[in-house]
Parts: structure tokens; sequence; C-alpha cells
């Protein structure tokens, strides 16, 4: 899924509905959590809160949309409470009912931006204090509804926007075939809070542990370790990149793997080795991790995230992979115990956090590509440095919020060119390139465009070449552009130890709705130099390609090879394949 900001998420023009639901305030109070009491006691302020964008697949009435809110609301407890000012000066949680509501409609001025008006509202009605703080909002366009669901920080997490989203679209689908929308409330984070504080004080290590890192970062929590401009807060600069497609994804993983450490641990690695070459120091960092300890959570809607440590001294995997485990370990102990003796979390101007979220491993999920959504963040005025991570079925991706300052864009940025540079450079050196063959090691890799010669030569090197091969390569380079615009295709070449391209392939995966709905794997255009063949890797390669497609969901591997190849078709019979059907190809 793809991390965005208000600014940057592309709405279309349409009429902006907001859904303005009825609120009543009981005096009953509830527990508070150490980060809540964190955030909301900074004081209502905008860009407070944490949204998510998606568009519905199908034509739905407002009416509808309002029903399934109120069931999600009706659902999660959290959504059913509210901040007070306490008469300590101290935020108090109080419960709130929510009843019917009604759609108002926000006019988007002239030569206003729908994101500007977006956050505006977002911004006054997902504050701190709002009750409720959080707003469900719906954009009309020619081309469908877009959903936007906000809710300030104190009430939600990541993982908990995938919920309300994945229960809302539940909700409307319940509501479609007249169904109960779901089999009863989830577990309410006040009841988490609780649970966390009735735990045992952390143990005399974990305490000391604590003290150790915040010693060595200036009595404060960790800090960018570079100089960031102006200490004060600066207007923000955010920056979004793509790390890792699925296969550099892919091949980082395999080399995790290899390693036997975690995707993150090895992630680490790289930042620390760039935080080394760049500031002489150890990658230290701000580091939240979740709090569902239990799967009866995994369903609820809360901020369950708690705040620990990461420090990360020697770039190498088990080094990495021992200071992921501490980090984990330091989070697990209840914080306000934790950090009294410096009178809560020591926050200063140039704190460093580094989120990571695996939404593979996550037991929540939404047709994110399908439904084209988003995690938005606000916009804000920092004097940090803040850095998500989200690894999902399409790749690796990043976002990071700055301040706007001088010093800041080089220094930040430079780190961050340093740091995608090295992880790229990582999946691509990946053990999952290799094809060990008769004791010799190719690299099979995606194809450049610098290879298309190559291939080219490689694709007229063959029994029909001459015939239905070209000699013009720029009509090559065309058809090349046209392949890897297209991200189900793979254009493979496989280089010798001397870095020469010996082989080429192209796959592709073709989801399809025959055979109950299973994916394909085309495989096109296997050819291998002359002085390569019969020796194993054309095999390598195809194995190479298997995997590739599983990975991919493929439940089908096919090739087509003309009648009169009769090696071609005894290879492909040998390892596996069977004349089960009739090829038909005609000219267009």
């Amino acid at each position: 899924m793809r991390l965005t900001n208000v600014t940057h998420l592309r709405l279309p023009f349409g009429r902006l509905w907001g859904y303005d639901v009825s609120v009543s305030v009981s005096d009953r109070r509830l527990p508070v959590s150490f980060d809540q009491r964190l955030h909301v006691g900074a004081g209502d302020r905008p860009g407070s809160w944490m949204a998510l964008s998606f568009r519905l697949p199908a034509p739905t009435r407002r009416e509808s949309i309002a029903d399934a809110w109120r069931a999600v609301v009706a659902r999660h407890g959290t959504l059913r409470t509210a901040f007070v000012p306490g008469a300590d000066g101290e935020p108090e949680l109080h419960e709130i009912g929510i009843g019917q509501g009604t759609w108002v409609e926000h006019q988007v001025s002239p030569g206003q931006a729908v994101n500007d008006a977006v956050r505006d509202i977002l911004d006054a009605a997902c504050s701190p204090y709002a009750q409720p703080s959080h707003r469900l909002c719906v954009l009309e366009t020619a081309a469908g509804l877009t959903v936007v669901i906000a809710a300030d920080h104190a009430h939600v997490d990541m993982w908990s926007m995938l919920v309300i989203a994945r229960d809302l679209l539940s909700a409307l689908g319940a509501g479609r075939a007249g169904r109960k929308p779901f089999p009863g409330p989830a577990p309410a984070f006040v009841e988490h809070t609780q649970a966390l504080l009735n735990r045992n004080a952390a143990p005399d290590h974990v305490r000391r542990r604590w003290e150790d890192i915040i010693g060595d970062s200036g009595g404060v929590m960790p800090q960018f370790p570079l100089p960031l401009g102006a200490p004060d807060p600066q207007r923000e600069r955010v920056e979004v990149r793509d790390v890792f497609d699925l296969d550099d994804g892919a091949a980082f993983a395999a080399q995790a793997r290899n390693d036997g450490v975690s995707t993150l641990a090895l992630a680490v690695v790289a930042m620390t080795a760039v935080t080394r070459e760049m500031a002489g120091t150890p990658l230290r960092a701000v580091f939240p991790v979740h709090s569902r300890f239990d799967d009866n959570w995994h369903d609820s809607v809360g901020w369950f995230i708690t705040n620990s440590v990461l420090e990360s001294a020697v770039a190498e995997p088990r080094a990495a992979a021992a200071a992921v485990k501490e980090a984990v370990q330091l989070g697990s102990w209840p914080l306000a115990d934790v950090l009294a003796p410096w009178g809560g979390m020591p926050v200063a101007p140039g704190m460093f956090a580094i989120s990571w979220l695996d939404l593979r491993r996550l037991p929540v999920r939404i047709d994110s590509v399908g439904l084209d959504a988003h995690y938005v963040s606000a916009t804000i005025d920092t004097d940090s440095v803040m850095l998500w991570f989200i690894l999902d079925e399409s790749g690796l991706h990043l976002r990071c919020r700055y301040p706007d300052t001088v010093e800041a864009r080089a220094n930040v940025g430079g780190w961050l060119d340093l740091l995608v540079a090295r992880l790229q450079a990582d999946a691509r050196s990946s053990v999952r390139g290799l094809l060990r063959v008769a004791g010799r090691t190719f690299r099979l890799e995606r194809a450049s465009r610098d290879d298309v010669e190559a291939i080219a030569a490689l694709l007229s090197d063959d029994q029909f070449g001459p015939d239905r091969e070209c000699v013009e390569l720029e009509r090559y380079e065309a058809a090349y552009n046209l392949v890897v615009r297209d991200s189900s295709n793979y254009l493979g070449v496989v280089r010798n130890d001397a870095d020469r391209i010996v082989a080429t392939m192209q796959l592709t995966v073709i989801p399809g709705l025959s055979r109950g709905g299973s994916s394909r794997l085309q495989i096109e255009g296997l050819r291998v130099a002359a002085a390569e063949r019969s020796q194993g890797l054309g095999t390598a390669m195809l194995e190479w390609a298997h995997n590739f497609g599983r990975a991919r969901g493929a439940q089908l591997a096919q090739v087509t090879t003309d009648e009169a190849r009769e090696r071609a078709r005894a290879f492909y019979t040998r390892l596996g394949y069977r004349t089960a059907h009739v090829g038909l190809k005609r000219r267009l």
C-alpha cells in the first residue's frame, strides 16, 4: 500500500461530503495509555491525525455508507471515546455515545485543491480533544466514490486503519446481502491499556539499557546524527520513495533468509552502514513496536504501539538481528515506569524515529491495489525526522518527514539517497539471482535497456532466428519499453562470471478466471548462447522461473515451442511439461 501525505494525495475533483454524527459524553472515566497521555497532553493542534483513502468498488448510496460507518463505530470501543481536559491539566478519557448523523457537503473554494479542502476538514474534526476525533468523508466524482477515513492518532495506528477499512467494506457487503455486519464487538483498546497498566514493572537490566541508550544520545531520545538546521519546528519536507518492486523485494528477502535474519534486520544493516559512512556513529533511533501481544487484539482498533529504542553499531546481519530483538524486548515493558527518571519521554529537537510495517504478515488484509488504497499523513511543522517503511506484495516503500531546511535537505536527503542505493544494490546482488550449474556460477537479473542488443543477438542465434528476427535494434528497444511498462512481465538475462550475457527469457504472470481463478506463468523467449547449451543452464533457468511464478500465486506454468524444435520439446518434456493442449497461432 502506498504511503503518502495529504498534500500529495491525488484526489479527483468532485462533491465533498462529511458525515456528522450526534454525540453525548458520559461521566465514566477510562484508563489512558502512556502514549495517549503524551500525545493528547500536547493539546489541540492541526495535523495530529492519520487517514486512509480508498475507492469503493461499486456504486453505493451515501445512506448505506453511513449505516456501515455507524456499525464500525459500534464495533470498536475506541471510536466511542473522547478526551477532555482534566482539572489538573492532564487529559481524561471518557465514553461517548454516538447516534444518527447527517451528511454535510463541504464546499471546495474556487482555486482550492480538493486535497487542501480535505486537509482543512480533518485538521478541524480529528484533533485530540474533538468529540469524536474521527471523520468519515466521501468524495463523489463521475468515476465513482472515494472514501477518506481519518482519526486522531490517539485512537488509531496503521494496523487499526486497515481494520476500519476492512470492517467498513464488510458492513457495506453485509448491508447489500441483508446480513449482520459482524459477529460482535471487538475487544476494546481501553481493556488493553488496563492490561498494560497491570503488568509488572521492568527489571533492572531493562532500565539500565534504556539509561545507557538515552545517555549515549545526550540525555534525550535518539536524534538524527547529522545537523538539521534551526532547532525550532519548521515546515515539513515529505519524501515518498519506492525502494523495491516485487522482484527486488523477493531478492532482498531471499538474501535475508540466506543470512538467517529477517528482512527488517537486513534493512537495519543498510541503515547502520549508511549512518556509519555519513556520520561516523552507530544507528540510534526511536523504534515503535506494536503491543498486540495476543491474537484477541488483532481485530481491535486503538493505538497499539509502544516506543522502544534501536541501537545498531555493526553493519552485519546477525548483529543487526540482535539489535532488533533487543529493541522489541525493550519496548515490551510499561514505559511510564521506565522513563520516570526523565519525567517522561525526554523528547528533544532532532528526534529520529524509524517505523517498519510488513503488511504481508498482518492478519488483516484489504485489496489495496484494487481499491487504490493509500495511507495518508497530515501536514505539520516538525523539528524531527520520522521514517516509515511499508512492505507489501508490491515491494518496499518508504516515507520520510523532516524539517524543510537547507541542512536537513542535504543531510536527510543525502542519507536517504545512500540508503535507497544501498538497499537496491543489496537486492541486485542477492543470492536469489545466483544459478549454480556444473561448478560454475551465473547471475540471473532483470534486463536493462543496455542489454537489449545482447538479447536481440540471442534471439537471432537460433534455428528460426534468421526468418523471425530483424536487424533494426530500434524495434527491439521499442518493444523493450512496452515490456517493462507492464509489471506482469519479467524480462531476464543471465550473466556468466565474466559479466557477459549468455541467456535470456521473458516471464509473464497471467491472472484468469479459469481453473478456479488460477494464475499461470507464461515462459517465452528462453534462449541460451550456443557455447553454454546442454550443460544445465536452461534447466536452472526454468527452476528459477517456476519459483518466480509460485511467489506470485501461479499454479500452472506453460510454454510454447515450434513443432519442428524436437530438442526443445524433449527438454521441456524431461522437466515435466506435457503436451496436454493444442496451441494455435495466426498472424494479425
